[in-house]
């Protein structure tokens, strides 16, 4: 129980002192809602070639919602797409895995402060939320890099 009272700690402090909160100038802008439970998100991301530049955004939402767009400002920018993706897609693994998968050292390292969502995969209703940000931010670099990009960055399983 001691690990659940850290993890809520964490998306707390996120929700709390969020990063990459506010607009700012950007390549690509979505704006995505959660209409189960009102969450919405507009985001922006600037791109200096492959390589991340900045994520921006601003919400309205639940604690999970707009800490989890905190996460991902924090883990992304300054990273290049393969990367970032990678990252995105285990924690879309994690989110999916209802509770069922135990997060080991190389999920930890990978994805930092967003371990910390595990048990909200637990909550059907909840991952939604968590996942409100990530999808915005995949629409987003579509946008702005083109779908070709991302997807063959996909196609390649996130490796350069």
């Amino acid at each position: 129980m001691q690990l659940q009272s850290m993890y809520q700690e964490v998306i707390l402090d996120h929700y709390k002192n969020p990063h990459g909160h506010g607009l700012r100038a950007g390549d690509a802008e979505v704006h995505h809602v959660n209409p189960t439970c009102g969450d919405e998100i507009t985001l922006r991301v600037r791109y200096d070639g492959e390589r991340i530049a900045d994520v921006s955004y601003e919400g309205q939402g639940c604690s999970i919602s707009q800490a989890s767009a905190s996460v991902l400002n924090e883990l992304l920018v300054g990273r290049e797409l393969p990367e970032a993706l990678e990252i995105q897609r285990t924690f879309l693994e994690l989110m999916q895995s209802r509770g069922q998968l135990t997060p080991d050292d190389a999920m930890e390292e990978l994805l930092e402060d967003a371990v910390a969502f595990a048990g909200v995969s637990k909550y059907p209703a909840r991952v939604k939320c968590a996942l409100l940000s990530w999808m915005a931010w995949k629409d987003a670099t579509a946008q702005a890099l083109g779908d070709a990009t991302v997807g063959n960055a996909t196609a390649r399983g996130g490796q350069s």
